[in-house]
């Protein structure tokens, strides 16, 4: 998400699900479930099992007293971003290929994970204060890493939706003149935004540029007609179409596939270590595919956990 890249409505993503299916399949569900089929919604959120996961005493002598002091490893992410993070049935408990990851990582650890909703422009601020780490599909960028070090962990493109069959037969090429839902502070607004300046710059009508602070909503506004398009990372695109009941489809070719990464505090050089070589432990032991598979996302595996990759 990405921000993003990432190809991430309503109050909270369950309640996105229960209204937004009720209205004939409108709009789009974070939370996975589906009023026909009360089991496989159950399933679809149940994620992977870190129950066995057992502490590994050299990775916990790495965390620094300020991140394990409290035994709690408090995580920052955007719950509205299926199928990394959203929030299950009940509303309130985070779920997602992202939740599963932070949970491994704690057990590893030794600590208790505690993943809080936020949204997504507001999470790495407050990391190394109000968040030990944020883990919310964060592409890796130059500005991002300005602000912070990165953990790299996945990989994802953006892709464009749109309504089954284009019916407004939108180009991606030239969004001059069309409505755009981004999510706020993602990759995807910023490449928006360019493609807006482009467009004035060359005498075109704007970009109707629909910013929403939940992916939800992003979605929504095209499922429901207010938006034409949206832009989003791959796995939350491909999640939103198939959660629709295939109301939208994408547009063209996944662009940009770029590394997602744990948002840790600039120069804190032990806890991102430490992030790394736990990520790469989970790597390969197997656990990391484990997860991703539970989530059918295992097309963006990587098989390196990386600290400050290059970026553009």
């Amino acid at each position: 998400m990405s921000l993003t890249t990432r190809i991430k409505a309503l109050a909270a993503a369950t309640l996105a699900a229960a209204t937004l299916f009720s209205m004939a399949a409108c709009g789009t569900s974070d939370s996975s479930s589906d009023s026909s089929s009360d089991s496989s919604s159950k399933s679809s959120t149940q994620g992977f099992d870190t129950s066995s996961i057992k502490k590994d005493d050299e990775l916990a002598a790495m965390l620094p007293d300020s991140v394990k002091g409290d035994g709690v490893l408090k995580v920052g992410t955007d719950t509205s971003y299926a199928p990394a993070e959203f929030l299950a049935e009940d509303g309130k408990t985070p779920v997602g290929f992202d939740v599963d990851l932070t949970k491994a990582l704690a057990a590893e650890f030794g600590l208790k994970p505690e993943t809080t909703t936020a949204t997504f422009d507001s999470i790495i601020p407050s990391v190394g204060s109000k968040y030990d780490i944020g883990i919310s599909s964060f592409t890796v960028t130059k500005e991002r890493l300005e602000a912070v070090d990165f953990v790299t962990y996945f990989k994802a493109g953006s892709t464009y939706v749109v309504k089954k069959g284009n019916p407004s037969k939108i180009d991606s090429a030239d969004l001059c003149g069309k409505k755009v839902a981004v999510q706020t502070g993602t990759t995807q607004e910023e490449e928006v935004n360019k493609a807006n300046d482009a467009c004035k710059a060359a005498g075109k009508s704007s970009i109707d540029i629909q910013s929403s602070k939940l992916q939800t909503d992003v979605t929504t506004a095209v499922a429901s007609g207010k938006a034409d398009i949206f832009y989003a990372d791959t796995p939350v695109a491909g999640y939103a179409i198939k959660q629709t009941g295939d109301t939208l489809e994408a547009l063209g070719e996944d662009v940009g596939v770029t590394p997602e990464a744990i948002a840790v505090k600039k120069g804190d050089t032990k806890t991102a270590e430490a992030m790394q070589k736990a990520v790469q432990k989970l790597m390969d032991d197997g656990t990391y595919k484990k997860i991703l598979d539970t989530w059918g996302v295992s097309s963006g595996a990587i098989d390196k956990a990386e600290i400050n990759p290059a970026a553009e």
